[in-house]
């Protein structure tokens, strides 16, 4: 495999990209709920696949692969916890998706401060999706780094791969907003999903079968597949791990603001249908990668770097490993993409519209466009420190982002929930967590996502009890479950 090789296919990949981002230049783009949400009239095919690759980014074949490459087999019961906390998004999608569409939600933060009756709310969360959300979209560039530079034996340096990343990413954000990214999304989907699946049987075609690969697992890294194993899955670690990622798809923006976008309840349900089969394929197909890169290359310093080491062996076809390299970094992409509108459309519909009270749906879009490559600027800074191991930093941008998580049930099944309380245990466990995090605590050896969600729940309950709810959209918001099952 030549880096000449390399160069051509992700020119490409982009030339493909691109030109399947302005098909889906439909109508006009010249609102929130059509640029951000694609007028809530995505099918649930299409739905099914760009929420999947907007979830299963780099995290999964360079982040999992490298976490079972530390760790071994935890690393599975890790990220099946997440699939189950997916079922999450079958009880609540469809409420979001109703109150949605009853009340022209654009943004997550933006029904929690009507829900809540206090414009403050929508500012306060979605600054503090801002702030952790950056992070996370930075993991996702440095995937891309990681990987050119590992393939190419550093001849792409890893700013240069993580320059194309941002520069991409911003590029197709603006071409139709959401419409186009959902579109590439799908494409990126079904394209690593199948190239990988094939490298896979390859690869263990390559080392022996499944008996023979498992076989030489057990022989010679029989710690491999056993918890704690090697000691990396005590019982702490994969508790501060899994329970960030269990309420993933409630407490992450780029990702709760899809259930307002099915063009029904149906479409919801296809998309949530479709993304676990899709989820449980490529968590398999993820860990058996980073099993291989045990077998192959053991004793690499930066586990994030399996995944670059194998696609760039002489096991995988050189064609192949090139064609997967792009479906990793297309889904990179995508994530970036997401979290770039979402973290827009916030800044531009709860803190732009919130302080600029007289402000219309088209200035709101104009600021939104405006912000969306200076967030992608302030990812790449921090994707420049290179920080290792792109799962753990994934999962401690979502440890922050836990702390909605109590403010978001009780909007649906709890009337006594206030903004008072929403304010109090956000601001003050998120603070919390931010420094945990910078000064590397771990009170009782607990993870700050487990102490985050302890006294954000602790904080919600006991200041709302203190404080005057709101009677009226309380009701509004608990009636949604009458009208689900009406729909039905």
């Amino acid at each position: 495999m030549t880096t000449t090789m390399i160069w051509w296919a992700i020119v490409i990949y982009i030339i493909i990209a691109l030109y399947v981002a302005y098909l889906s230049r439909t109508g006009t783009q010249n609102n929130l709920g059509s640029y951000f949400l694609g007028d809530r009239k995505l099918g649930g095919f299409v739905s099914a696949l760009s929420y999947s690759a907007t979830t299963y980014s780099a995290f999964m074949l360079v982040g999992l692969a490298g976490l079972t490459y530390k760790g071994g087999v935890g690393a599975l019961g890790f990220e099946l916890i997440y699939l189950m906390g997916v079922s999450l998004v079958a009880f609540f999608g469809p409420r979001f998706w109703i109150v949605g569409k009853k009340y022209g939600y654009v943004t997550p933060s933006e029904m929690l401060g009507d829900r809540y009756d206090n414009k403050m709310v929508a500012v306060i969360v979605s600054l503090t999706s801002c702030i952790f959300l950056i992070p996370y979209s930075a993991v996702q560039l440095t995937g891309v780094g990681y990987l050119l530079q590992g393939m190419t034996n550093n001849e792409i340096p890893f700013t240069v791969g993580v320059i194309i990343a941002t520069i991409v990413a911003i590029v197709f954000a603006y071409i139709a907003g959401i419409r186009s990214v959902a579109w590439t999304d799908s494409l990126q989907a079904l394209f690593m999903i199948i190239t990988s699946t094939i490298v896979v049987l390859v690869l263990i075609n390559e080392l022996g079968g499944f008996t023979g690969f498992f076989h030489s697992l057990e022989k010679n890294h029989s710690e491999y597949l056993t918890v704690p194993g090697n000691g990396f899955w005590s019982f702490t670690t994969f508790l501060g791990m899994t329970i960030p990622w269990f309420f993933f798809s409630l407490s992450n923006p780029q990702v709760s603001q899809r259930l307002f976008m099915p063009a029904s309840l149906k479409s919801l349900r296809i998309m949530l249908m479709g993304f676990m089969i899709f989820g449980l394929i490529y968590t398999l197909v993820a860990v058996i990668w980073g099993f291989s890169a045990v077998v192959m290359f053991p004793g690499l310093e930066n586990p994030d770097l399996a995944t670059p080491m194998v696609l760039s062996s002489d096991v995988v076809p050189p064609l192949l490993g090139v064609i997967v390299m792009v479906g990793i970094m297309a889904a990179a992409i995508s994530t970036i993409d997401s979290i770039l509108l979402t973290l827009s459309s916030l800044f531009a519909r709860d803190v732009y519209g919130n302080f600029k009270r007289s402000s219309t749906d088209q200035m709101q879009l104009r600021v939104g466009k405006i912000v969306i490559p200076i967030i992608a600027i302030l990812a790449f800074l921090f994707a420049k420190l290179e920080l290792n191991l792109i799962a753990v930093l994934s999962v401690a941008s979502s440890a922050g982002l836990l702390v909605v998580v109590p403010a978001i049930i009780g909007a649906f099944f709890w009337k006594r929930g206030t903004a008072a309380g929403l304010l109090t245990s956000v601001m003050i466990s998120g603070l919390m967590v931010i420094a945990f995090e910078v000064f590397k605590l771990k009170p009782l050896g607990l993870a700050s996502g487990i102490w985050g969600i302890t006294v954000s729940v602790f904080l919600f309950i006991v200041v709302s009890l203190l404080t005057k709810a709101p009677e009226q959209k309380a009701e509004e918001f608990l009636t949604c479950i009458e009208e689900l099952k009406k729909s039905n």
